[in-house]
């Protein structure tokens, strides 16, 4: 072979590797709080915002700092912090999904999707939100 088709095999061996590296990090499992706190990974979290628990978001203190309380699917109630902005209709919203993992008592989220009633048809209308 020549050197030219060595190169090309090895820098396509190396992409191969950058995506594959890329795709597992993304991969993540759903839990529980009890699941996430027990694991210490990152994991999606499911579950509703607790409105009467209040939500802490000053644009003019830290615009990237949000607080709120979930409930998970088995009822458990815990504080969320984002290191994000607070999405539009965030208090609309009938499902929250979460990606992070708990430290102590608090999940600390870093990156949000929204499930939101449609004011359109029928079909679910999501929300991201990302810490970047």
């Amino acid at each position: 072979m020549k050197k030219v088709h060595l190169i090309g095999i090895g820098i396509i061996a190396i992409a191969i590797m950058v995506i594959i590296t890329s795709m597992r990090k993304d991969l993540t499992t759903y839990a529980s709080f009890e699941e996430a706190r027990s694991s210490g990974d990152k994991v999606k979290l499911v579950g509703q915002l607790v409105k009467e628990k209040g939500v802490e978001y000053d644009p003019e203190k830290d615009p990237n700092y949000m607080s709120f309380f979930l409930k998970d699917e088995k009822g458990e109630v815990h504080q969320i912090v984002l290191r994000a902005s607070k999405p539009q209709d965030f208090e609309r919203s009938e499902q929250i999904v979460l990606t992070g993992a708990m430290k102590g008592d608090v999940f600390n989220a870093t990156d949000m999707l929204l499930k939101c009633p449609s004011k359109y048809n029928e079909q679910d209308t999501y929300i991201k939100a990302q810490a970047g």
